[in-house]
């Protein structure tokens, strides 16, 4: 799922922006090369002080105080090469020529940070807005719940980015642990909407609804009246909302010795028993969230697995298994569960969390939710709660 701050451009739109700018950042440069091709050629008779003077004026508009910077000495370079070279030193001309280029350098760096020292407080504070929202909207599941020891990790996958459309939570009820992990189709401010409104139904539903299948119902209802709400957004979003679905998982761990899921189109859990990783795959698939009208079939039912003491169950995105490397592989999440049977909660989806960056050298191409859960013995279990 893609994040909050990487809603992707219309077609099109972006790569010509990246263009522009790329040309943008060029002109300042091109404009003192061409300075220079007319003072070394004979037509150095031109006058091209207002051109070089401008160079760092432009450099503001487009480059940071560094690039500004760069920009300035480049110039002023360039007028003391050209000076030489044309033997005009001591001439009125070339000296009012370095006074302006001076000022005007000086002008154009103090413009260039004081945008930037702008810009960059700006950022901080949606940065610091996307941690406040990050925390209602994907808070971490607390250490110890109930049966289970817990710990959950909310990745993205471009640096700055804070929330998106994964979405995870974990609740100890009455009824048990309930879990949900989840992704929306979608990106941008739709997807966000989309994730809080599944979330906020689930953390409300988990506590009076006993059938586990209610409970995710009860998610698809709000994600129905989500969509059909009507809202001063352009016309592509509208279309991103109408067409965005979930996929979403919920589990349940209570006093028995299984889990029971609901899985409607999402990927399936793993579970490690005795150092072996397997997956638990639904007997009835069903469509996700927002897809309720290719149900076809019976209702659905809540179908359970064996989860004894000592097995860890791991719910995830598909930001995990769709981690490639460079020879285009993918990483190979079973086999990463079982080399780390020995790790604590906490401590595996931190090395799960290394073990991706260094797969993909840095390079996660979708977030990464993920919640990992250990099964205690009943009798540690009821020490714990005392």
């Amino acid at each position: 799922m893609r994040s909050l701050f990487r809603s992707a451009p219309r077609p099109g739109a972006g790569g010509h922006s990246r263009v522009l700018f790329t040309l943008a950042e060029c002109v300042p440069f091109a404009i003192a090369l061409l300075v220079v091709g007319i003072e070394l050629s004979p037509a150095h008779f031109l006058y091209t002080g207002p051109l070089l003077t401008a160079t760092p004026a432009l450099a503001a508009v487009a480059m940071g105080p560094k690039g500004t910077l760069a920009a300035a000495a480049f110039a002023l370079a360039i007028s003391v090469a050209t000076a030489t070279y044309n033997q005009a030193w001591g001439t009125q001309q070339v000296y009012t020529n370095f006074l302006a280029l001076l000022l005007v350098s000086a002008a154009s760096v103090t413009t260039s940070r004081a945008v930037h020292t702008r810009r960059q407080g700006e950022l901080n504070q949606v940065r610091r807005i996307a941690v406040a929202a990050q925390r209602v909207l994907l808070r971490p599941v607390p250490a110890r719940l109930g049966p289970v020891r817990a710990a959950s990790r909310y990745i993205a996958a471009e640096t700055g980015a804070q929330i998106g459309g994964d979405l995870y939570e974990a609740v100890q009820t009455r009824y048990g642990v309930r879990m949900i992990v989840g992704d929306v189709r979608g990106k941008g401010l739709p997807a966000v909407r989309s994730a809080a409104a599944v979330v906020g139904a689930f953390r409300e539903a988990v506590h009076y609804e006993e059938d586990l299948v209610e409970v995710i119902n009860h998610c698809a209802a709000a994600l129905r009246r989500e969509r059909a709400m009507p809202r001063g957004i352009d016309q592509d979003d509208e279309v991103e909302q109408a067409e965005s679905f979930v996929t979403a998982l919920v589990a349940q761990v209570s006093d028995g010795r299984v889990v029971e899921l609901v899985n409607r189109g999402h990927l399936p859990p793993l579970v490690l028993n005795e150092g072996k990783a397997q997956a638990l795959m639904p007997t009835s698939p069903l469509p996700p969230l927002g897809l309720e009208d290719f149900i076809t079939g019976p209702p659905a039912k809540a179908e359970s697995y064996p989860f004894v003491p000592g097995d860890r169950l791991l719910l995830y995105t598909d930001g995990v298994i769709e981690a490639r490397n460079r020879d285009n592989e993918f990483f190979a999440l079973p086999e990463a569960m079982e080399a780390m049977h020995d790790c604590t909660p906490p401590e595996f989806v931190e090395q799960l969390h290394l073990d991706l960056i260094r797969h993909t050298e840095g390079s996660l191409v979708d977030d990464v939710a993920m919640i990992v859960v250990d099964r205690l013995d009943d009798e540690l279990g009821n020490r714990l709660d005392w």
